[in-house]
């Protein structure tokens, strides 16, 4: 479904993030995407959607090249910054403006995941004639901000949802709320994908984990949900069998 190919990418012309990197998301899921500093995930994520385009190789979803940002492909695909800002309107108002992109925007499932994320009454706000409540989305916390923009996008019913450390700023609490937002927002046939450094926050969520680095794809497998699964043990395994495969310099 989603297919990244012989990509090359970089911020300047000297050094580049990724190099011939490819790799694939074929089946519906919570991907973890995991990798040490500098390794290029962000990078990836915008990439996928189209916001930076690559030097050389092709992103396609769903057999489209993503760079394109052709509108049917944009309205299948949402992104969650690790850092972002919200306009200073009401949230009725903002979902106004983002359904005609999102023709599949669910606003009731939006206002059930806000009312997990007990968001419903911040700050006092009252609801508008359709249950979505009258927040001012520029008076609000970075938490609280963070709750907001995922539920609004879990609500946009897109087939790819990408996250980019989702759980930074939340506190212990809306961390266990964010597991439960995710896996009963998403829709059966949508890909998702966390970046993350936080993997203690995402690592009973995850059914595939994806660890990637010096251009190189580590570990690429499904995990059993029903059994425990430490994700930082994966993660450092996964780096030292790579070190131990690597010419010395």
């Amino acid at each position: 479904m989603l297919k990244i190919q012989n990509i090359t990418y970089g911020y300047t012309s000297i050094h580049n993030v990724l190099e011939n990197f490819s790799l694939s998301f074929e089946e519906p899921g919570i991907y973890g995407l995991l990798g040490k500093n500098g390794t290029g995930k962000s990078t990836l994520l915008y990439l996928i959607t189209g916001l930076l385009r690559p030097k050389q190789g092709i992103i396609t979803f769903e057999g489209k090249d993503t760079q394109l940002r052709d509108p049917e492909t944009l309205k299948e695909m949402f992104i969650v910054p690790e850092e972002y800002n919200l306009p200073s309107i009401l949230l009725p108002d903002y979902v106004k403006v983002l359904k005609p992109f999102y023709p599949q925007f669910d606003e009731q499932l939006m206002v059930r995941l806000l009312e997990m994320f007990d968001m419903l009454g911040v700050n006092g706000a009252t609801t508008d004639e359709n249950g979505i409540p009258k927040i001012n989305l520029g008076a609000l916390s970075m938490g609280q901000k963070k709750k907001i923009y995922m539920c609004v996008a879990l609500a946009a019913r897109t087939k790819l949802l990408l996250m980019d450390e989702p759980t930074n700023g939340l506190d212990i609490p809306s961390k266990s709320q964010f597991r439960k937002v995710v896996a009963q927002g998403m829709r059966e046939d949508q890909i998702v994908i966390v970046s993350t450094h936080q993997v203690r926050d995402v690592e009973t969520l995850l059914d595939h984990v994806t660890i990637i680095e010096q251009n190189a794809v580590l570990f690429n497998d499904k995990i059993n949900v029903e059994e425990p699964v430490n994700l930082e043990e994966l993660f450092i395994d996964a780096l030292n069998r790579a070190a131990i495969g690597r010419p010395k310099d």
